[in-house]
């Protein structure tokens, strides 16, 4: 019972460790990627403190992007997307830009040219390094901001007292960039209109506490709700208790299993055995079982342990048994003949052994 017991603890710990590691490691997806908050190359946590050391009004955003409408002042609002998607706005976010708002967006997905993946753009303030071959080559001349011959890498459209600016790369002022022209280059393109700065971690998966609220995620059971990982706990619970309900059932009586006896000595010589016939050491098998055989045949004929000359030997056999001592001579030179014997020809010695001692009972028996 305790080590069924143990077995369902050990199960349980499992998978609570595999539904800790899922919570953890899902912030660490591409979702996160551009997100001020991240420390990694493709985030923008070093960029957003070069912000805030300027002195620049810059400020994170958890919000909706409806909610932007309570900003009484035109704002801009920079979105990094995690991954390239369509430079194409809303009926919602063009109003909100006609407004006199600005809209950056970083990683406006386009087609890959015959550009090389990794340039250096003239700009104003510098060259700014751009890591992709993809470019947008619809833009009007005044429209494109960065770019080369092979179209636009960064560009802006106008709506009204507003405007939205596109990038083709979401890395423009990534943490990997430190070193380049692009994080200043970045500051100058969100501050040109002196307005508040407002850095989208919305679509990065952060939120404000009453946002969460608001979208039923104020507690553990509701993220798990909208997400794929509350079919798995399900499905994991119901595993579980399963195996707790088949563990302590019984169907009779419980069956105490037998410890087999082991043999070490038995185990050993089988060991030893397979040693010597990969080694192929039949010289040392003749030698030892030789000796054992020979003390053995001694104390049956009364000699005791201590070795006798071989003549003596053969004579108190032929005495005692009335056999010819030609077949016991032969196994007895043996050990001394230094060759590699096959293992029919050690069968076969062996076997000699054998129907001496059977001789040997048999006369002894005789006697009696």
């Amino acid at each position: 019972m305790k080590r069924r017991n143990r077995i369902i603890w050990l199960g349980a710990i499992a998978l609570a460790a595999i539904i800790l590691l899922s919570i953890t490691i899902a912030p660490s997806s591409k979702i996160n990627h551009g997100s001020s908050y991240n420390r990694s190359p493709e985030g923008y946590g070093a960029w957003y403190a070069f912000m805030q050391a300027q002195g620049i009004n810059i400020q994170r955003w958890r919000k909706p992007f409806s909610n932007l409408e309570a900003e009484t002042n035109p704002v801009t609002l920079l979105q990094i997307h995690s991954i390239l998607s369509t430079p194409k706005l809303y009926p919602e976010q063009i109003e909100w830009v006609k407004k006199g708002n600005n809209l950056i967006i970083l990683g406006a997905k386009q087609p890959p040219t015959q550009a090389e993946f990794s340039t250096k753009q003239k700009s104003h303030l510098g060259d700014i390094k751009i890591d992709t071959s993809r470019r947008w080559k619809k833009s009007q001349s005044q429209q494109v901001i960065l770019g080369d011959r092979y179209g636009a890498v960064i560009w802006e459209e106008n709506y009204n007292q507003g405007k939205v600016i596109f990038a083709t790369t979401p890395y423009l002022a990534a943490n990997a960039y430190q070193d380049e022209a692009n994080f200043v280059y970045l500051a100058d393109l969100v501050s040109k209109t002196k307005q508040k700065i407002l850095v989208d971690e919305y679509i990065h998966g952060y939120k404000d506490i009453d946002v969460m609220k608001k979208e039923g995620e104020s507690n553990l059971f509701s993220y798990f709700a909208k997400t794929p990982l509350l079919a798995v706990i399900v499905q994991i619970v119901v595993l579980l208790l399963v195996l707790i309900w088949s563990q302590n059932r019984r169907f009779g009586k419980p069956v105490n299993l037998d410890t087999p006896i082991i043999d070490n000595s038995q185990a050993y010589i089988q060991a030893l055995a397979g040693v010597l016939q990969k080694a192929e050491s039949s010289d040392f098998v003749l030698e030892m079982v030789g000796k054992a055989e020979r003390l053995q045949l001694q104390k049956a004929l009364g000699l005791g342990q201590i070795p006798v000359e071989n003549e003596v030997l053969l004579k108190v056999w032929q005495d005692q048994t009335g056999s010819s001592t030609a077949e016991l001579e032969a196994v007895l030179k043996m050990p001394g003949k230094k060759h590699h014997l096959s293992e029919q020809d050690l069968l076969s010695w062996l076997g000699k052994w054998q129907s001496l001692r059977k001789i040997q009972h048999l006369k002894s028996k005789s006697k009696i």
